[in-house]
């Protein structure tokens, strides 16, 4: 996650004990999950950075309803994100649901309302497990975007095909749930080949 620049570097430690004391030099906010949220006064009257027009929604997504934790834990990832970046109350919507089906109803309403101008994701393969690229470039046709705050997937594009299609193969094999598990175990074989 990149966060806006400080010239302080504190320890984690340092910083959990000021927040449970109340001794932390500027406002903080903790989650239902206890995450804290520590808001900057440099940068609250500050103009918020453009998001495009239009709503920004923060999108949070996990495979399986016993990974709630998980949920609010990227939630709240993605609305300090949010905040950070400027945006004032971000929206924050949750889903429960499989990244190769593509029956969720809660991303596909976001992806049909015209008002949501902005739709942040923590990694790529929140909003799609195949073809994010293509939700991509038919929303910057229309004028919106959205922000992966963690970009950090392989380089190389033959790699991300490769995995890709694997998905594809293991989803129709064992199930959509297992095809991420069984991806990567099928991965780590032909590496270790």
């Amino acid at each position: 996650m990149r966060c806006v620049p400080c010239p302080i570097h504190l320890y984690p430690q340092t910083v959990w004990k000021w927040c449970r004391q109340g001794t932390m030099p500027v406002p903080v906010e903790q989650t239902p999950t206890g995450m804290y949220l520590i808001h900057d006064p440099r940068y609250e009257n500050t103009q918020p950075v453009s998001t495009g027009g239009g709503r920004t929604v923060c999108y949070a997504r996990v495979s399986l309803a016993d990974q709630k934790d998980d949920l609010q834990r990227q939630a709240d990832r993605l609305k300090a994100f949010a905040i950070n970046m400027g945006v004032k109350s971000p929206e924050v919507v949750t889903e429960t649901g499989s990244g190769m089906n593509d029956k969720r109803r809660k991303l596909n309403r976001l992806l049909a309302d015209p008002t949501v101008g902005t739709l942040i994701v923590e990694h790529r393969d929140r909003l799609a497990r195949m073809n994010a690229g293509l939700v991509e470039s038919a929303l910057k046709a229309q004028g919106r975007r959205i922000i992966v705050v963690d970009d950090t997937e392989p380089d190389d594009d033959l790699v991300r095909d490769m995995t890709e299609v694997l998905t594809s193969f293991c989803a129709r094999l064992y199930g959509r749930r297992a095809a991420k598990r069984k991806t990567d175990a099928a991965l780590k074989a032909a590496r270790d080949a």
